[in-house]
């Protein structure tokens, strides 16, 4: 089975919200369905220090995460540890370089990922971080609650959440119908 590596980073920041030190840098193959939790993933947020138990798997067995689950089974089934996602040619080195301990360099990565953007004819001023931030949105879109965004995303306040979870016209128009709604049954709308 052929996986990318890139498009399952791109995933692991849409679907758990996590940066690109989380994904490139600290995700390691023991997070991922390991013995004493088959069913989940560990989450780590190095910038918060949160960390988090993710499930895979709802109440009735169905996976929450289908299309990334695949790809990093299939990435786990070829690994026995060290980090999860590695560049998919050569010797599979990691993505990041550290040119000092403790400080990961992206400049590589960044520049495949543009490539990427590029490709798929997305806006030119994406870039990683934007599929973080997207999956942020998407929260907002789907009426989560702030304490819902907080255990998603791992942050520690809902002072931040104006800045990743942006105002979109999906959660203007869902608002406006519940307005509506709440007058044509308190009858305050004439027929």
């Amino acid at each position: 089975m052929r996986y990318c590596t890139c498009e399952s980073a791109a995933l692991i920041g849409w679907e758990w919200l996590q940066r690109e030190t989380d994904i490139f840098a600290t995700f390691d193959v023991s997070h991922y369905r390991p013995k004493e939790h088959p069913n989940m993933v560990r989450v780590i947020d190095e910038k918060t220090n949160a960390e988090s138990w993710v499930p895979l798997l709802d109440d009735a067995g169905v996976a929450l995460y289908p299309e990334l689950m695949s790809e990093l089974d299939a990435i786990k089934r070829d690994r026995i540890g060290g980090l999860m996602l590695r560049r998919d040619w050569g010797e599979r080195s990691p993505w990041p370089t550290w040119p000092r301990p403790d400080m990961p360099d992206f400049t590589h990565m960044s520049r495949k990922v543009k490539e990427v953007i590029r490709a798929a004819n997305l806006r030119d001023e994406l870039s990683f971080a934007s599929f973080r931030h997207g999956g942020l949105t998407e929260t907002g879109d789907a009426e989560l609650t702030d304490r819902e965004i907080l255990a998603q995303s791992r942050h520690t306040t809902v002072k931040v959440l104006p800045k990743y979870v942006k105002r979109t016209t999906t959660q203007i128009a869902t608002g406006t119908k519940k307005r509506r709604a709440v007058r044509t049954k308190a009858g305050h709308l004439s027929e």
